[in-house]
């Protein structure tokens, strides 16, 4: 065979080789490609609420008086203690034991009296409300690592994607998509 044979039939392969090469990597190009999502975080938020909560208690109050002045009292106090000193001396300090147990018994008559209104309770039922506040945690959206080309990729999104690839375009994620994976 001739040199000029050889060396046209080695170009012709090689020329065929690689219209055939540029042909699969036109082909391999058009293919879709997909990267590998590697982890799927929730972004949450905490959401307070403030709520009154209301209860019944039972309340001891002192009892009402009937007589605010000890007047009953007074003068219960004042007749026992005129005829207690009535009975102590005789003439005129008769008359000043009388006067004086009256004055006597009427002070301590009005004291024995409040003492004994003051330890006078009644059970009312009064509503005891207070404020309370309940949490929850609310997902704002997600942070989805992928892979793609030997990289790696953060993207946050509004909704969890849905299974394990996505599809990609000129080097970014087709999120919204409809899945069809071949």
């Amino acid at each position: 065979m001739s040199k000029s044979i050889v060396v046209g039939s080695v170009l012709a392969v090689l020329g065929l080789g690689g219209m055939a090469f540029g042909a699969w990597q036109v082909q391999e190009s058009r293919q879709p490609q997909f990267a590998d999502i590697t982890g799927v975080e929730p972004l949450t938020r905490t959401v307070e609420t403030p709520r009154e909560v209301c209860e019944n208690v039972v309340v001891q109050r002192q009892a009402p008086t009937r007589d605010p002045h000890s007047v009953v009292g007074t003068a219960a106090g004042a007749i026992v203690g005129g005829l207690l000193g009535n009975q102590v001396g005789g003439g005129s300090g008769k008359k000043i034991a009388t006067v004086a147990g009256a004055i006597g018994g009427g002070f301590a008559g009005r004291e024995v009296q409040r003492r004994v209104e003051a330890g006078q309770t009644v059970s009312t039922t009064e509503q005891r409300c207070h404020t309370v506040t309940d949490s929850h945690q609310e997902t704002t959206g997600y942070e989805v690592s992928w892979r793609y080309d030997g990289q790696a990729h953060t993207s946050r999104l509004d909704r969890r994607p849905e299974g394990e690839t996505v599809r990609v375009v000129n080097g970014e994620p087709q999120w919204g998509e409809p899945r069809t994976e071949s």
